[in-house]
């Protein structure tokens, strides 16, 4: 069978030129870890944490990675420019590369806690939160926002909003290429149903040369993203990540450059081995792991066996790290050789 050692004890340095969204429920340290043994370079995006839950909570919990995770960045939410403060010194000790403020969810629960999009409509405020959270540490603080929210959506609103974090001294801004509607759709209507405008990003990026642009929302296969570059100077994809993870197999060769060829497919699943009966060790069940290994397949003989395999028995409470090698070797029943494991989007 073929071999993979777990992901390079060395980081790659830290570039925003390709990177995976936060996302809640699914930029899990344990997607994390498979997604970085699939792409050595693309920056990596915790969940969003919130400033409170920094500062009060269980930190291990909340904050905890694995060194092979590098180069990660945490996503904050808060309004309160202390709060932050704090939050972002926490984080700063913990070791990420950079603390990214959430100033693009829609969703009704964080917008009565004033995190995400609403804030748009406060840009002194946000801007107090990037000086206070910069204030703090040497991490890099960057911001995550939309291009609008409601009927706050044309150009002067959004250049007004990036001025402020200019001078705020934010140095990097992600910007999701819809505006958000705040009252009446869902963050998943909010993820689909306003449309994308790149050319605000690009428009961005014109009357701000000097700050950093990440484009964000809808990008969906390395090579229609790569004709984006040039107008901004990065890429952020969220869901495609997740629900494809292996399309990220030759984001190092295509978007940084690299000369190495894609990782094997087969030997990826291996190396993930260890990694979950050490999150067993620790009393992680395999479910929270593996759930977000389903997709790992996707495309190749055998995937629809394996991923219903781990669909039925992962969850079982008696379920231990040997569920995942079942699964594997019913994939390994369907497929000679595992041709084209290593091709983009796993046709063989």
């Amino acid at each position: 069978m073929s071999s993979l050692n777990t992901p390079t004890p060395g980081p790659a340095p830290l570039s925003r030129r390709f990177s995976i969204a936060p996302m809640m429920a699914y930029t899990t340290r344990d997607f994390r870890y498979l997604a970085r043994l699939i792409t050595r370079r693309t920056l990596l995006y915790t969940e969003m944490v919130v400033a409170p839950a920094v500062i009060h909570g269980d930190r291990d919990r909340l904050l905890g990675f694995d060194a092979a995770e590098h180069p990660l960045a945490v996503q904050l939410g808060g309004s309160d420019p202390e709060q932050l403060a704090e939050a972002a010194r926490i984080c700063a000790d913990y070791g990420y590369d950079e603390i990214n403020l959430n100033v693009g969810c829609p969703s009704d629960r964080v917008q009565q806690g004033k995190i995400g999009a609403v804030l748009m409509a406060e840009p002194e405020l946000v801007a107090r939160c990037v000086e206070a959270m910069a204030n703090v540490t040497d991490v890099p603080v960057t911001v995550k926002t939309r291009i609008g929210i409601d009927d706050q959506d044309d150009f002067p609103f959004l250049q007004r909003f990036v001025r402020h974090m200019d001078e705020a001294g934010c140095r990097s801004l992600t910007i999701h290429a819809r505006k958000a509607i705040l009252d009446g759709l869902s963050p998943k209507e909010n993820r689909d149903i306003p449309p994308l405008i790149y050319e605000r990003a690009y428009a961005v990026k014109q009357a701000f040369p000097h700050m950093e642009i990440i484009l964000n929302g809808g990008l969906r296969d390395v090579p229609g993203m790569l004709a984006h570059l040039g107008q901004v100077d990065g890429l952020m994809v969220g869901r495609e990540a997740y629900m494809n993870p292996w399309f990220l197999a030759d984001v190092d060769r295509q978007v940084f450059g690299e000369n190495t060829p894609p990782p094997d497919r087969l030997a990826v699943a291996e190396a993930f081995i260890p990694y979950l009966e050490r999150r067993y060790a620790d009393g992680v069940h395999p479910k929270h792991v593996l759930r977000h290994a389903l997709n790992l397949f996707q495309a190749m003989p055998g995937a629809r066996a394996y991923r219903r395999h781990l669909s039925q028995h992962a969850h079982k409470n008696d379920a231990t790290p040997e569920v995942y090698q079942e699964a594997l070797a019913l994939l390994t029943r369907h497929t000679v050789g595992y041709a084209g494991a290593t091709t983009q989007g796993g046709q063989p």
